[in-house]
């Protein structure tokens, strides 16, 4: 099981951001401080509101609007929810991260989220995803 955690400022406006994407949210590992996006059967997110998430670093939680500290990549069904999960970003408030890519088989786009976090929805062809 992969678990990327992200720092959030405001955790509600940021699960109805990806609610709006269509992805589902995991109630057991979510509360008021942390919510659990499920990207996969064994991927997920922890969103964790900025105090939450600063207990867990000795260090300076990043601000996502300034800098990349990461891009969450994650595989969609088709070409079509590539866009369709791109739009739906657009559409809640997100940003445009990158333009398209298309290569060997993979489409891809970026958007960021309300905090600045890069997102990356990609689609990879069967005959792609064996190279």
């Amino acid at each position: 099981m992969v678990f990327v955690n992200l720092p959030v400022r405001d955790l509600a406006r940021s699960t109805a951001f990806f609610t709006a994407l269509g992805l589902d949210f995991d109630p057991q590992y979510t509360e008021e401080r942390a919510a659990c996006l499920v990207l996969g059967a064994e991927s997920f997110v922890m969103l964790l509101v900025d105090p939450f998430f600063a207990t867990f670093t000795t260090k300076p939680v990043a601000d996502a609007t300034r800098a990349t500290e990461v891009i969450v990549a994650f595989a969609v069904a088709s070409r079509a929810r590539v866009d369709e999960v791109v739009e739906a970003a657009l559409a809640a408030g997100g940003s445009v991260s990158t333009p398209a890519i298309e290569e060997g088989g993979m489409y891809s786009r970026s958007f960021q989220d309300p905090d600045g976090h890069v997102w990356e929805a990609m689609f990879m062809e069967p005959a792609g995803a064996a190279r």
